[in-house]
């Protein structure tokens, strides 16, 4: 690609909100003490017992300002073991919150900074809009249909998440979203399915939740990364520490631009993704971009043991 910056073969990616179940991670937890300083650093720095959060069947796990401590730590955990054990990346990427997780491979903060910075953001971004809004996945139409229908309607709705070809999200005020919907499916959408979520999350709406993050990030110290990550605003490698907090408060309103995030990985030669953490959705995905790249899911330890064989043969 021509001014691109070589991301190189292979790519670490991890899943956002909507992958967490009770349990995940406990294979790992079990089994590394790695795993266990993780999620001890995550107890520390956001005052909760993630452990016992993800474990043992807390109904909170599926709110918003508990899932992305959850997940993050889940992430972080398994990234953890799989360096440890020799894995490395040459770039990587994370959806919405994952991004996290990719800033945790990138090595920009560290890890109690990253763990108090995913409580406050889930935090703001649950108080942000409590009641009024939505999000819809639309399926069967490309982002360009969708972002024109969305722009026609009365309110505020837009896409939030450009995931792969046919698969759209958007979201904003609960009217305006149901009103795009059925704009969208007489346009030809092969479904319009509304997400079970707690607010209009990467929308203007959110735009507070962001000025918040913004101010918790000034006290964060910031480094640069060690290997490139592609931030979700812009869908292009940051390298330099310089620009790191103003793009993690945009993405909290902005679209996440998922699709061409992987299509610029695999232009700049990225052969081979791992996706770390719970669920298959990014792996899915990949797929609709490009049926012959090679993607594996870390989500247990069978699935870390079937990677490492596959690698050495």
């Amino acid at each position: 690609m021509e001014g691109g910056i070589g991301l190189g073969r292979r790519a670490f990616i991890f899943p956002g909100q909507g992958a967490q179940y009770t349990g995940m991670g406990k294979d790992f937890y079990e089994g590394f003490q790695t795993a266990r300083e993780v999620f001890d650093i995550a107890r520390e720095a956001s005052g909760l017992d993630v452990a016992q959060l993800v474990f043992s069947g807390d109904e909170r796990l599926n709110i918003t300002e508990y899932t992305q401590i959850a997940m993050l730590t889940v992430e972080v955990a398994v990234l953890k073991v799989l360096e440890e054990k020799g894995l490395a990346a040459d770039c990587c990427a994370g959806l919405s919150l994952g991004e996290y997780g990719a800033l945790a491979a990138a090595r920009v903060m560290e890890l109690p900074d990253l763990f108090h910075l995913i409580r406050r953001r889930g935090i703001y971004m649950q108080e942000a809009y409590p009641t009024g809004g939505a999000m819809t996945a639309v399926l069967g139409l490309e982002a360009d249909v969708v972002r024109e229908i969305c722009a026609a309607q009365e309110g505020i709705v837009a896409v939030a998440n450009d995931n792969c070809p046919g698969q759209v999200v958007i979201s904003g005020e609960e009217k305006a979203v149901e009103a795009a919907a059925a704009a969208l499916t007489a346009a030809g959408a092969r479904r319009c399915v509304p997400l079970k979520v707690s607010g209009p999350f990467h929308s203007v709406l959110l735009a507070g939740a962001g000025e918040k993050l913004a101010g918790e990030l000034e006290s964060v110290e910031v480094k640069d990364p060690v290997i490139p990550y592609l931030c979700n605003v812009e869908a292009a490698p940051v390298t330099e520490k310089s620009r790191v907090r103003e793009l993690l408060a945009k993405q909290v309103s902005g679209t996440v631009r998922w699709r061409e995030t992987m299509e610029r990985m695999l232009s700049e030669g990225v052969d081979s993704f791992v996706e770390i953490g719970p669920g298959k959705t990014l792996s899915g995905f990949l797929k609709k971009i490009d049926k012959t790249v090679k993607v594996w899911n870390v989500e247990t330890v069978e699935d870390m043991n079937r990677l490492f064989s596959e690698l050495t043969q």
